[in-house]
């Protein structure tokens, strides 16, 4: 990442907001969640419109993860988007299928968040 010379902002070696690749892989892990958690709609893929749903939503998490790691590194992209996706799929399980929700279960849910917001800070 460099700073652009006249605006400050920052951008990547490709000329990239290197911000929009963070909102490109923020998008892509949520709809990492929205299909983990359709695939259970889906009845083993017997249901055709949740069915539908969910892999439109695979779809458009794999372009979005992919439109990211123009910008950002692989391992760091990779790291973000699944623990987006686990948090999120575990957080939803809790409220959506009465998954359990124990102390230690959500303190490790939170450890995730950490070490996603951590893996920002330094990326």
């Amino acid at each position: 990442m460099v700073f652009a010379p006249k605006t400050g902002d920052r951008i990547d070696r490709n000329g990239k907001d290197d911000d929009v690749a963070w909102i490109w892989l923020a998008f892509a892990g949520l709809l990492e969640t929205g299909w983990a958690v359709g695939l259970k709609y889906t009845d083993g893929f017997s249901k055709f419109w949740p069915s539908v749903i969910t892999v439109l939503m695979m779809i458009g998490s794999f372009v979005l993860l992919a439109q990211a790691l123009k910008s950002i590194p692989i391992g760091t992209a990779y790291a973000v988007w699944v623990g987006i996706g686990a948090a999120g799929t575990a957080i939803l399980g809790i409220w959506l299928f009465d998954d359990p929700a124990t102390p230690a279960r959500l303190g490790f849910i939170g450890l995730l968040v950490v070490a996603i917001a951590g893996l920002k800070i330094v990326g």
